[in-house]
């Protein structure tokens, strides 16, 4: 086996594989040796070539085991530590803001229950009540598997209290979900953000209302807006809009790079376009229904206080190719 320099120093400076780099760099020596003995010494020749034999066994299961380490670092970076879960109203007014505010707390419970930790990043109420938008940070390495498949457009039918006829409204909220790697996959020039400061509103102590500590964001190009107010610092805050603007960009490039392959995709579950209408919630009817997996699923009323396992699961065994019993 060649053993490249570039990356047995690679393996010097990485702190999961300097322990048996080192052990990697004595045995180079021991091979050395050897040779020299067998080159200097023809009595000892056919001994020294056993050694170098052995040492080299050696020398090629280290390297393979740093080189396994090495690339599933890479691999676990990749993976998402945690995703940006964002809602917005869509149609409906009043409605719609409540809707979206009830979605994001039926994530949330979700998360609380599995004991994901999250922050509030940004929220807009609606004056009557309800969210305008709002984002937030869940941190876990299991939360995008799970919710992966909820982007895109959420339906609620039901009558609101504020009917007096007891017609049934339709109203919309859409939901996306952005994970959050350690490693960007996308660079972006700096010349294209535009960054402004302003006071955090809500609650967070007496530092948070006084001291311009809430970050925005714009990203030029693309007109993307993203916004951070749940650190007491402005540094702070500024790094995570940056990690938030970075998961959207990526996403915007994902999801661009799922419609052009389409007609090739093997699943149910669609491009994950914010603007695919994914689920309808009926409450008269007491039925939740996903029309990319064509399922239903009765309480309404446990759903949107968390119980989502069934959904969850059933949409990702539809990605996989599975049916659900």
């Amino acid at each position: 086996m060649e053993y490249q320099q570039s990356q047995l120093d690679a393996f010097k400076e990485n702190s999961k594989t300097h322990f048996l780099a080192g052990q990697f760099s004595q045995l180079i020596k021991q091979c050395d040796e050897a040779t020299a003995m067998k080159e200097a010494d023809p009595d000892m020749a056919e001994m020294a070539e056993e050694e170098i034999k052995e040492i080299t066994a050696q020398l090629d299961a280290l390297y393979t085991q740093m080189s396994t380490i090495i690339e599933e670092s890479k691999e676990e970076e990749a993976k998402p530590y945690g995703v940006v879960l964002e809602v917005r109203a869509g149609a409906g007014g009043d409605e719609a803001a409540l809707f979206a505010e009830e979605l994001a707390q039926m994530y949330l419970l979700y998360a609380q229950k599995n004991g994901w930790p999250y922050t509030i990043e940004h929220e807009s109420k609606a004056t009557s009540g309800g969210y305008k938008e709002a984002a937030f940070e869940i941190v876990s390495p299991h939360v995008y598997e799970a919710f992966r498949y909820e982007t895109g457009v959420h339906r609620v039918q039901r009558i609101p209290v504020t009917e007096k006829a007891g017609r049934i409204h339709t109203s919309t909220a859409s939901v996306a979900v952005l994970p959050m790697r350690k490693v960007a996959t996308i660079e972006i020039n700096p010349s294209d953000i535009e960054m402004e400061f302003s006071r955090a509103g809500g609650a967070g102590g007496q530092n948070v209302n006084k001291v311009e500590t809430a970050v925005r964001l714009v990203h030029k190009p693309t007109g993307i807006d993203v916004r951070s107010q749940s650190e007491r610092s402005q540094l702070k805050n500024r790094e995570k809009a940056m990690a938030i603007l970075i998961a959207k960009l990526e996403t915007m490039h994902d999801e661009e790079e799922a419609k052009k392959h389409a007609d090739v995709r093997k699943n149910q579950i669609g491009t994950g376009d914010r603007s695919e209408k994914i689920r309808t919630y009926n409450f008269p009817q007491d039925r939740i229904t996903d029309h990319r997996i064509k399922q239903s699923w009765s309480n309404i009323e446990g759903v949107m206080t968390g119980r989502i396992e069934n959904m969850l699961e059933a949409l990702t065994m539809a990605a996989n190719g599975s049916v659900a019993e």
